[in-house]
This record gives C-alpha cells, sequence and structure tokens, in this order.
C-alpha cells in the first residue's frame, strides 16, 4: 500500500514554484495539490486516469514494474480522492488477468504500462510484456484487463495469443554412405540439435533413417522419451555404407514409414524432415515424383548440402552446382529458411544455432514462416484507444517489429496484414522495418465518419503517423504524415482534441519527444494539424518548450548530471477539459527530461477550432530529483474531483503522481473616467481650495463589474479587489495630489480595498487637485491598476483580460471657452538656390525656419520636415528635441505650446548625399500642432532646388611627352632610298577610374592626333589599340589604312617646310576615333601611333610638337557633367632633326664677310668721331729721365 500527504507542493521552496519569470501563472493550483507517492524502482506513475465510480472518486496510477528486482509483473493502484482512508490499493491485476489453456508467462508482463478508461465506465489496463509458451519458444503477445467500474476484471483481452501449432515429429535422413568423412562430425552435429530441443511426449519427437544404397531406420518418433536418452543412442550411431546415394529412396522410405504412427507419428503433429547429404543422388530421376507426394503429405524439409567430398575431390564447378541445385530442389519454401550448405562434416556444428531455430519457429507460427514473426512478438496493448466502437491496440512488435494495429470489438477481432499499412510497390522494403507501427494510436471524429490514426516513429528512421479507415476489415490508408529528423520519435505520442465541443475533431498533436535542439540536445518538439473541411490534416505550427540549459560533466553549478539533455517535450499530451472556462477544451505537454529530469508540464488553451501557440502556464517539478523524476511523464484531466465545476489535472511522474486543483475564473473589468475630461486653469467653476492652495480640482469615478465563469456558482460569493491609483505616472514628481489622505499611502497614490459579489457592478470617486503652476511638458497620465486581492485561493482573474487602465487627461490653457484655436505660420529659406553636388563632398545647406502664433496657444507644436533622399539632416540650431524617422525629422517647438504671438526662430542643417542621384533637393516643411488651425493654408512651405551631380570620374594618361629624333640614319637610308629608317612608335593608355559615391554614366573618350601635314604628307599613323572588357572604340578604319608596311618599302614624301612651332588640330588635318565606356570602377584604352619620320626628313624645321588630345564627355549631360580640369588630356610630341655632314661652305663665306663688313662699320664710326685725331702727349726731361 502507498502513502499520500495533503496538501503537498510539487516544488521544494517558493522561488521554485513560481513559474519562469516570463510566464505568469493561471488558474491550474500549483501551490495546493495532492500527492500520491510510490516507489520510483517500480516506476510508479508511469501512467495516470482520472477515475469515478459509485464509490466515490479516484486516481488510478499505473506502475509497471512492481515486483522487481525479481519480476517486473507490474500493476495498477487505486487512489481515493476525498476520503479519510486516504491510501492507495494495488489491485491486484496480473493475477486474474489470464487466458486459459495456455502456458502464461506473467513474470514481467508489466502490467499498468498503459492505462486508459473506456466509455462503459471502466477501464482497461495493459501487460505489453505478457507472454505464453510454445514448445521451447516463449512469445510476448501482450494482454490487457478490461476492468469494471468496481475492479472487477471482466475479461482479458489478447488478441495476439495464438494457439500453439501442432507439436513437431521430426526425422532426420541422413546419409551414410563412404564418401561421408568423418562420420564422427555428423554424430557431433546431432547431439549438438538434440541438445537444444525438448523431447517427449507432449513436445517434439525426433527420428533418424541412415541411407546409402538402402534405407534403414535407426531410431523412432517414440522411441526415446527425452532427449538424453537419445543423445546416448546417437554417440554410437553407425556408419551405414555404401557405394551409392539414393536420396529420394531415402525420402520416400521416410515419407511412408518413418511418420507412420506405428512407429510414433501423432496425428495432430506436424511433420518435419531433415535431410543431410554429400553428394548428387543416383536416383534424381524420382525428384518431381517423390517431392510432390512429400508436399500431399504437409511435410516440412530442411535441405543441408555438405561439399566435403567435392572439395577433397577437387570437383568442378558444374558438379558443385548441379550438387546445390538437387537439394535445393528437395527443400521447402522460402530457400532462404530451409536451405544450408557447409564446406565440410566439420562445418556443420555451426549451423546447429540457426537450423534449430528456424524448426523451433514451426511450434508457433502457422504455415511455413520459420523466420518472420508474425504476431507473435507484437507486444499488444503497448498502446491503447478505447471508444465506443471497440478498442484499439498498438501491437509495435507484430510482423517483425513492423507493428500493427488491432481492432477489437464485442463481435469480432481485426488484424491487419503485414502489407495494409504500406503499399509495397511505392515504399522501399527497408523503410517499414522495425518501424514500431501502433506506438500510439488514437482516432479522430469527422462527419463522414471515424478516421483512425496510428504512430511509427522508427519509421526510416524519421517516423510517420498513418491516417487510415477499416472497411470490410481491412485497412484504407488515406493519408500519410512524415517526420523531418532521424531519431525524432515523430509519431509515438498522439493526441486528438475537439476544441471548440463540437463532437468533431479538430486537431491532431503529433510528438516528437526526440527531437534535436540547435545544441543536439533532446528538447522535443509536438506538431499541430488542423483537420480539414475533406478529412486531411494540415501541419499550422509546431510547439516547443522552453530550451534547457544541459548539464554537462564541465557544467560546475550542475549537481545532478543525467543524460541525455533536453526536456523531451511531448513525451505525454493530454487533451483536457476546459480549463479555463471559456468555452473551449485545453492541451497539456509533458517534458520530463526539463531541469535535470525533474519535469515539467506546459498549458496550452484552446482558441476557436485550434491552440494558442503561447503557453499560459507552465508547471515545474520540484524537489531534488531523486525521490520522484520524469514529472510530465502522463497526463490525464477529464474529471472534477473536488466537486468544484471545473476539471482538474493529474500528472504522474516516476516515483509518484499529483493532483492539481484548477481554480475558478473571474473576470473583472475596469472603467476609469475624469470629471473634467481636461484640464483648463483658467475654468473656474472646477477651482477649489485645499490647505490654502488654489487650483483646478478633478472627479476621478472608477468602476468594476465582477463575474465568475464556473457553473456552480455560490450566489452569495464575493471577492475583495485591490486596486491602486497613481497620479501623474510618468513624472517623478506629481504635478497633482489627492485631497482625502485618509486612505492613501501617499499624495499620488491611493492604494484600496473593494468588496464585491458575483454579477455586481460597484462605483466609487477619488478627487485630486492639480498644482497651481504646472508645467506642461509631458501629458497627465493616471494609472488603475487592480486584481483580486487574495491571489492563493479562490478565483483567479481571466488572464486574457488588463490588468491595468492607462488614461491621459489633456492640459490645456486656451481661456474661459476650453477651445484652443491657434494660427501658425511657417517660414523657410534655404542658404543657397542651386547646387553642384560633388563626389566625396559634404556641402551643407541650412534652411532658417520661422514659426509664429497669432492666436490662442498653440499645444504641442512642431515643425515636420520631410526631404530627397540627396541629402542627410545633421542637426537643428539652436538645439531642440528632433525626432529623425527616414526621411523625416519632426522638431518640437517650444514643447509643450507656441504662446499667443511667440515667435520662434532655428535653422536646420543639412548636408548633400551623392549616392542618389535625383533632379532636385525637395525639402517640403510643414508646422502643427495639437490645437484646432484656424487657416492651415500659411502652415506649408515646399522647397526646390535643382540640382547637378559632378561624376566621380578619374581620367589619366600614362605618358605626358615623346621626343623623336630624326638621326642622320634616316635620313641616309631616305635619301639613298634604301631600307633603315628607325621607326618610332608612341605607347598611350588612357584610364577611366570611378571615384566618390556618385553613379557613373556610361562615358564617350574622343582621340584626336594630327595625321597629315598641310602638303597631306603622312605625321601620325595609329597602328593598334585595345581597350579593357566592356569598352568599344571604334578605331578599327583608322588603323594603317593604306595597308603599307614602310619598313620595307619607305615612301619619298613632298619637300616642304614646316614653321608651326606647334601642330594641333585645327592648324593640320587631324584624325580621331571614340570609344565608348560603360559604367565601371576602371577602364583603359590603349593606343599606338608611329611617327611618320620620312615626313619629317623632307621637311625643312629644326624642332616641333604633335598634340595628341584625349576628350572625355558624358553622353547625357542632364544631370551629371564632368569637371571641366578633368575632362582632356593632351600629349605633346617633341620632333627634331639632326644636321648631316658639317656646316656648308657658302653659310662660312657669308658669314665672313659679314664679319668684314661690321668690322669696316665699327673704324669708320670710330674715325667720325675722331680717334684716329688725337694729339701725343709731350713729356719733359726729368719725366724722361725717371
Amino acid at each position: 500500500m502507498l502513502g499520500f500527504s495533503q496538501p503537498f507542493t510539487l516544488t521544494a521552496a517558493a522561488a521554485v514554484i513560481v513559474l519562469l519569470t516570463c510566464v505568469l501563472s493561471f488558474n491550474v493550483d500549483q501551490k495546493n495539490s495532492l500527492s500520491f507517492e510510490g516507489p520510483l524502482d517500480d516506476l510508479f506513475g508511469y501512467s495516470v486516469q482520472q477515475f469515478e465510480n459509485s464509490e466515490g472518486k479516484w486516481v488510478l496510477i499505473g506502475s509497471p514494474y512492481s515486483g522487481q528486482p525479481r519480476y517486473r509483473t507490474g500493476d495498477v493502484y487505486k487512489c481515493p480522492v476525498g476520503k479519510r482512508n486516504n491510501t492507495c490499493v494495488k489491485l491486484e491485476l496480473p493475477e486474474n488477468t489470464t487466458i486459459p489453456k495456455v502456458s502464461e508467462k506473467k513474470e514481467n508482463m508489466n502490467m499498468g504500462t498503459t492505462l486508459v478508461t473506456n466509455p462503459s465506465g471502466g477501464f482497461l489496463a495493459c501487460g505489453p510484456q505478457y507472454g505464453y509458451e510454445c514448445g521451447d519458444e516463449e512469445f510476448i503477445s501482450g494482454i490487457c484487463a478490461n476492468v469494471s467500474s468496481s475492479f472487477q476484471i471482466l475479461n482479458s483481452i489478447a488478441p495476439a495469443v495464438q494457439k500453439c501449432s501442432k507439436n513437431l515429429d521430426i526425422v532426420f535422413v541422413l546419409d551414410g554412405s563412404n564418401s561421408i568423412h568423418p562420420w564422427e562430425s555428423i554424430v557431433d552435429f546431432m547431439i549438438s540439435f538434440l541438445s537444444n530441443i525438448t523431447i517427449g511426449p507432449d513436445r517434439s519427437q525426433v527420428g533418424i533413417v541412415s541411407y546409402g544404397e538402402d534405407v534403414i531406420h535407426r531410431v523412432n518418433l517414440s522411441q526415446f522419451q527425452n532427449s538424453a536418452m537419445l543423445q546416448d543412442f546417437v554417440r554410437n550411431l553407425p556408419r551405414q555404407g555404401g557405394r551409392q546415394t539414393h536420396t529420394f529412396l531415402a525420402i520416400d522410405t521416410a515419407r511412408k514409414e518413418a511418420f507412420m504412427p506405428e512407429r510414433g507419428a501423432r496425428p495432430d503433429a506436424k511433420k518435419v524432415m531433415v535431410i543431410l547429404t554429400d553428394g548428387e543422388s543416383h536416383d534424381n530421376y524420382k525428384q518431381k515424383e517423390v517431392i510432390g507426394k512429400c508436399e500431399e503429405d504437409g511435410i516440412e524439409r530442411f535441405g543441408i548440402a555438405v561439399l566435403g567430398a567435392y572439395r577433397r575431390n577437387s570437383a568442378g564447378e558444374e558438379e558443385v552446382e548441379n550438387f546445390i541445385k538437387e537439394i535445393k530442389s528437395v527443400s521447402s519454401e522460402p530457400l532462404h529458411d530451409h536451405f544450408f550448405n557447409v564446406s565440410d562434416e566439420l562445418a556443420l556444428v555451426n549451423i546447429v544455432d540457426s537450423l534449430g531455430k528456424k524448426i523451433i519457429a514451426l511450434e508457433a507460427t502457422s504455415g511455413n514462416s520459420t523466420s518472420s514473426f508474425e504476431m507473435e512478438m507484437s507486444q499488444a496493448g503497448f498502446s491503447v484507444h478505447s471508444s465506443e466502437d471497440g478498442v484499439l491496440l498498438g501491437a509495435v512488435g507484430a510482423y517483425d517489429w513492423n507493428g500493427t494495429v488491432i481492432v477489437q470489438t464485442a463481435t469480432e477481432t481485426v488484424i491487419p496484414e503485414n502489407t495494409q499499412f504500406y503499399d509495397p510497390k511505392s515504399e522501399a522494403g527497408y523503410e517499414g522495418l522495425a518501424g514500431y507501427l501502433g506506438y500510439d494510436v488514437e482516432s479522430a471524429s469527422t462527419p463522414e465518419g471515424v478516421l483512425y490514426i496510428s504512430g511509427a516513429p522508427r519509421y526510416n528512421h524519421t517516423g510517420r503517423v498513418v491516417v487510415y479507415q477499416v472497411k470490410n476489415d481491412r485497412v484504407v490508408v488515406s493519408q500519410i504524415l512524415k517526420g523531418e529528423q532521424i531519431g525524432s520519435y515523430f509519431g509515438s505520442v498522439l493526441q486528438t482534441v475537439d476544441v471548440d465541443k463540437d463532437s468533431f475533431t479538430d486537431l491532431l498533436l503529433v510528438g516528437a519527444p526526440m527531437y534535436m535542439g540547435s545544441d543536439r540536445d533532446e528538447q522535443g518538439q509536438v506538431y499541430v494539424y488542423k483537420l480539414d473541411q475533406k478529412g486531411r490534416f494540415v501541419l499550422t505550427f509546431t510547439l516547443k518548450p522552453v530550451k534547457q540549459s544541459c548539464c554537462t560533466a564541465h557544467s560546475a553549478s550542475c549537481t545532478n548530471k543525467n543524460e541525455p539533455c533536453g526536456a523531451r517535450f511531448g513525451t505525454a499530451i493530454a487533451a483536457v477539459s476546459d480549463l479555463n472556462l471559456d468555452g473551449f477544451n485545453d492541451v497539456v505537454i509533458g517534458a520530463p527530461f526539463e531541469n535535470d529530469h525533474r519535469g515539467a508540464v506546459y498549458i496550452y488553451h484552446g482558441d476557436g477550432k485550434s491552440l494558442k501557440k503561447k503557453f499560459v502556464q507552465h508547471i515545474p517539478a520540484g524537489g531534488d530529483g531523486e525521490k520522484m523524476k520524469f514529472f510530465g511523464q502522463s497526463i490525464h484531466g477529464v474529471m472534477d474531483l473536488n466537486g468544484d465545476g471545473i476539471t482538474d489535472v493529474t500528472i504522474g511522474g516516476l516515483g509518484g503522481a499529483s493532483l492539481f486543483w484548477t481554480r475558478d475564473v473571474a473576470e473583472l473589468y475596469a472603467n476609469m473616467t475624469f470629471d473634467p475630461v481636461k484640464i483648463n486653469l483658467q475654468q473656474s467653476q472646477y477651482q477649489c481650495t485645499h490647505r490654502g492652495h488654489k487650483s483646478v480640482c478633478v472627479t476621478t469615478t472608477f468602476c468594476f463589474h465582477y463575474l465568475v465563469k464556473s457553473h456552480q456558482k455560490d450566489p452569495n460569493s464575493a471577492a475583495d479587489i485591490r486596486y491602486t491609483v497613481t497620479l501623474d505616472a510618468l513624472r517623478t514628481n506629481a504635478r497633482a495630489s489627492f485631497i482625502d489622505l485618509e486612505s492613501v499611502k501617499s499624495e499620488r497614490r491611493s492604494a484600496m480595498t473593494l468588496n464585491i459579489k458575483d454579477k455586481e457592478k460597484k462605483c466609487l470617486n477619488e478627487t485630486f487637485m492639480m498644482s497651481d503652476r504646472p508645467d506642461f511638458k509631458d501629458p497627465f497620465l493616471v494609472s488603475l491598476e487592480f486584481g483580486l486581492a487574495d491571489e492563493d485561493s479562490g478565483p483567479v482573474m481571466d488572464g486574457s483580460l488588463s490588468k491595468f487602465i492607462n488614461k491621459t487627461i489633456p492640459l490645456m490653457d486656451c481661456g474661459t471657452d476650453g477651445k484652443c484655436v491657434s494660427e501658425l505660420s511657417l517660414k523657410a529659406e534655404p542658404s543657397v538656390k542651386s547646387m553642384l553636388i560633388k563626389a566625396k563632398a559634404k556641402d551643407k545647406i541650412d534652411v532658417k525656419i520661422s514659426v509664429r502664433n497669432s492666436r490662442d496657444s498653440a499645444y504641442n507644436s512642431k515643425v515636420n520636415i520631410s526631404f530627397t533622399p540627396n541629402i542627410n539632416y545633421v542637426k537643428v540650431e539652436p538645439k531642440k528635441e528632433c525626432i529623425l524617422s527616414n526621411m523625416t525629422v519632426e522638431c518640437a517647438v517650444r514643447y509643450p505650446f507656441l504662446g499667443q504671438n511667440v515667435e520662434e526662430h532655428f535653422t536646420v542643417r543639412f548636408e548633400t548625399n551623392a549616392s542618389h542621384i535625383q533632379e532636385k533637393i525637395q525639402i517640403n516643411l510643414t508646422a502643427m500642432s495639437d490645437s484646432e488651425e484656424q487657416s492651415p493654408s500659411d502652415n506649408r512651405v515646399e522647397i526646390s532646388i535643382p540640382v547637378k551631380y559632378e561624376a566621380g570620374v578619374l581620367f589619366s594618361v600614362n605618358r605626358v611627352d615623346e621626343h623623336i629624333v630624326v638621326k642622320d640614319s634616316d635620313q641616309y637610308a631616305l635619301k639613298n632610298n634604301i631600307s633603315g629608317i628607325t621607326w618610332e612608335e608612341i605607347n598611350l593608355t588612357y584610364t577611366v577610374e570611378k571615384s566618390g559615391d556618385i553613379l557613373t554614366p556610361p562615358l564617350l573618350l574622343t582621340v584626336m592626333y594630327p595625321h597629315l601635314s598641310p602638303m597631306k604628307n603622312k605625321l601620325l599613323e595609329l597602328i593598334y589599340s585595345s581597350t579593357s572588357p566592356g569598352v568599344n572604340c571604334r578605331s578599327s578604319p583608322r588603323i594603317n589604312p593604306d595597308k603599307i608596311n614602310p619598313a620595307i618599302k619607305p615612301l619619298k614624301p613632298k619637300k616642304e617646310t614646316l614653321s608651326d612651332y606647334l601642330l594641333m588640330c585645327g592648324e593640320t588635318e587631324c584624325a580621331s576615333f571614340k570609344c565608348s565606356i560603360p559604367e565601371t570602377n576602371t577602364s583603359q584604352v590603349n593606343v599606338t601611333f608611329r611617327v611618320w619620320k620620312p615626313t619629317f626628313i623632307e621637311s625643312a624645321f629644326s624642332r616641333l610638337y604633335l598634340m595628341v588630345n584625349g576628350t572625355l564627355r558624358i553622353e547625357n549631360e542632364r544631370l551629371i557633367e564632368l569637371s571641366s580640369n578633368n575632362n582632356r588630356r593632351n600629349v605633346k610630341i617633341q620632333v627634331s632633326k639632326e644636321t648631316v655632314g658639317g656646316i656648308p661652305i657658302w653659310i662660312i663665306i657669308v658669314s665672313i664677310l659679314i664679319g668684314l663688313l661690321i668690322l669696316a662699320l665699327v673704324i669708320f664710326i670710330l674715325w667720325r668721331l675722331g680717334f684716329f685725331k688725337r694729339k701725343s702727349r709731350d713729356y719733359s726731361k726729368e719725366e724722361m729721365a725717371d
């Protein structure tokens, strides 16, 4: 017997009782609950059900490991609710749950694993590990006890229990010819086989026939009473001998004689023949006739081919194939179960276990199935769903653990065939292997009929759910729901929900409790499917738990480091009756691994025909996780167990279960009004005096309306409401105070309690006074907070209703009429009238703004400024409260109001934004306020500034100047008409690079160069051009148009005098070509010119310059233009000539004559000046003597 305690709190401390901080508890009472405790090792609490009968109300608790450690028989406990004798009593169901004429194995049946109530007032308790013996085999079929409302077992349901097939009469046909070697290996094989089989009159019997050329009966079927006696005989079994092998004679003899009643054969026993031989027979012509008669007699045949003699004699491949083909022909189908071959006699012992299992399996399976179990290991009752039509039993072990669902009604049992739940034509055979179909079962009610639902959580490793109908005892699959994550166990838990109580299913919830989270932890997930009008389930959303912080070996703060980590949310899903009394059924989901395996549950409220996606209550398990674990493993909530008319919820874990009372729900509505509705300090009728101060007083009226939702209401029930009123709630220091200070804790806050009855409406008043000179900076906000005074007992406030009311009272100062009519006028002037916006430049634009009000105060006055994205807002001067939102700035003007005849000036600064190109800068300004405007026409100004953008382009050429010298050798080669002129080439590279944020449009590069002299002699010749990708140059016609190779045959030009110092376009004939340059970061144009030297050799000059001009322009200059100093690049090519053969003689003679003439001229001038007529000086004697 198990005890319980009351009241019971799941949590160990108040801090743990409180839900997660982000979730407020609702009406499932966590503080006052009824708990039932039991051994954790017995898995007490694994399943729970609420139950009611004539004796009272109960909680049924399954304990599937009860009886451990020796046995795990399991059982169910009935725990009374609301009685003095509060003791849980074991029902002793395993003792009285039985199937007659079956060798039962109940020791580990796990009774109580599955527990469900049924519409008849009783319940079903199942032990899916219930087994029975057939011969030497034990099969796990499962069983359920159908228990009445008075706890009496009405009958046992075990549809998978089958009558054991006939006992086995096994005859060995042994080849004893001389080729068998060593014979002792045959003896060892027989002894090994016999040691694994039980022999007796009511069990299996074994006979032995040996053959060579003849056939001898060595052992009759009934000759030995047990295996030991037969083994002693076989140890001395003699070899038959013989040079020939008459296999088919031996088979036919065994068929006709060994299975005779005189030799011990039993008419109801299954006939089995094992043929062992090492060579091809000499009478295989009898094969068809002999095997046909064996089939007629129903003899199951196993063939063993021993290849030792073939290996020893090095037989050919064809001989071996013929031998194997013959032994296959004597074996029953399917061959992979009935045919064996071994390399030699010594290897026979390796097939003993396999052969023995296949033969013994015939004791329980019907037909010739020896390897594939059907219902023998079905574990029927692993899951159960009970309805008016009958019972659905999940049998996960059926068909080699592919699983199935058994339909049990009062008149028949329907066990679907293995292939009925999947289509072998469209599904790969391996997908359904060990799929565990029947892990959970449910049904859905639709206007067109009932849909059955079953989960297969291991199907194709991702799991799936099968929706089907049963028509004419056959399964008709209508829909497949597939899991998405390997190993998530999608479909292990199913729950249908009729949310709106119209008797038709609205939702299907599918649990995937092992769904891995982002940290590879088993958080779990629940898929919510909605049943549409076509009878198909459509996924609408998924539910997830609060993410767990997993404990690891390195977590210093963790004490219980249990694995696996996570929540396993969705291990249990229960549709519960309307908890919050809103007219919709609700759902409770268990997460037993949450909080280091302590566990928790989540409550979701119904909403229309669906669920609210956010859980409304989260109930965690408390304690240290030692006495009880996995809280939320089982859930049930369909009954009112304490008589208050509201459904209560039972939650089980391992080691205990708890009954949570659901509290009533109350609706509390509140309203708040003011008189006056606006505060105008100039309105005398609302003036009052308090403590010597005179100001406006406001009367606040609070009204409350209280309603209780439950149907069992006490008309005299009442509740205390607590409410708190706060004045000027947005301010640290209030601009008002309550007049009546007797019931308040402070001048600005009033806290009161009010008693109110169900359906009653109560109102009360509070008066407060404004300060005599309040400021108007913030709105005047009055806050009302209200709720039920007692939160631990009685009804709970409806969580969907607000518990706060915040109302603002306008503060006005607009004269005695209380009506504010302002007259705002706005002026704005920009600092520029037009602009050229340059790349990387942040040019400033100042807008001077003036706002004037000519009438009543303009409350909440402001200027709204919107602007185009080609400028950015910078600041306002003087500093104001401005809010920037996208392309709009809103600046307060003398907040909270702009008074009468007051004018405000300020400047808003913008800067250009070259990344956006528009034809103009547009700035729209509007002055506005909360007051009524007399004439809004002058409240708006529009500023439009036309703009152009300077393209962000860097234009350069790689060569600034070139110097070409016409050498003596060039002149000589041309003069003597020989090849040898050194041709000069000029390579130029024009580069265009993007600079800045401004979009660079397509550009056009024009290159012009002097091409012909005045006498039509060539000056420069274009011989090559190349470009970067995307650039298109139309230069091909200009490249060596005459196809001349001057290095081979120089041409003599006409003689002329090139007197111009600079040869450029306009003064001489030029050629040109153009290149289109797309928008890109960098583009290049490479050109090569040849200087036409013959022209310069024949021409008279000493030095001159050729000018090559590159010009860049924009094809469309409407918005974008190039800088004047960034659109032209010139390259000067200097050409000079060396003198041939020294100075000419005539130049020397002319120079001498000119020199003599100059000398004569100088002498003449000196003579005319009297230079040659001057007297010489006379010297004295003394001077002479000196």
